[in-house]
């Protein structure tokens, strides 16, 4: 398979604490996207921490806003880390080599994964609520997210939106570990990314210097400023 083109700053190699927040990391990308077309594009943020990225982003580039949601699944006994990631609709991927150091079979893959499921409608419904989703079909896509660890998640979104038939999809992200940079480069067709590090101390927190958790309220007010302008 035929590796995506990986574009990163190289002032901002291993560096830490280089954006003051989400919304200057959005607007620092965009200013690297402005390079492409983007005639029928579409910025996709994965909430929460995605979203003022992907607003920012669409903001500066003037192109519209929607959101994808995946969710990690849990490894069983430790719900803080996962052994890969789901899209809405069921598409999956695994980082094959924790599924076997943990010994998962199938049945609990599919347990764990049909569990996340149910929190992806729900987090759709309530971030979305009867507004219908874009049509993705020939457009060239932006998938946004604030940061990329192990990068299971942007890599199952980016397998779930090539379902749809877009013209091409494209990731960008403020910051990522190189090894999950090369994950997500394996099946997007470009990647945009400001900030790579390395090593086993990886944090996405570290790349900003206003970092927190968004509330669903935040992720909610972004969003209903992004589809309320014109």
């Amino acid at each position: 398979m035929r590796s995506g083109r990986i574009i990163d700053d190289s002032g901002l190699r291993s560096k830490t604490h280089m954006f003051k927040d989400r919304c200057e990391a959005g607007r620092l990308l965009a200013s690297i996207l402005r390079r492409r077309p983007h005639e029928d594009s579409l910025v996709l943020a994965i909430p929460s921490g995605g979203v003022p990225v992907g607003y920012c982003v669409a903001e500066q580039l003037k192109i519209p806003l929607d959101i994808v949601v995946v969710r990690k699944i849990p490894v069983p006994g430790n719900p803080e880390a996962g052994f890969g990631a789901v899209a809405l609709d069921g598409t999956v991927a695994l980082n094959e080599r924790l599924v076997d150091e943990l010994g998962l079979d199938q049945e609990t893959i599919s347990r764990l994964a049909a569990s996340r499921l149910r929190e992806i409608e729900e987090r759709l419904e309530k971030f979305r609520g009867d507004r219908k989703p874009a049509d993705l079909y020939q457009k060239d896509l932006i998938l946004v997210d604030d940061g990329l660890a192990s990068g299971y998640t942007m890599l199952v979104a980016v397998r779930s939106l090539k379902k749809h038939d877009p013209r091409s999809v494209t990731v960008a992200i403020p910051t990522a570990h190189s090894e999950a940079l090369r994950l997500v480069a394996s099946e997007a067709d470009e990647v945009y990314c400001l900030n790579v590090r390395s090593g086993f101390l990886f944090a996405v927190a570290d790349a900003y210097v206003d970092w927190y958790d968004l509330d669903d309220r935040e992720v909610q007010e972004y969003l209903l400023k992004a589809w309320e302008e014109p």
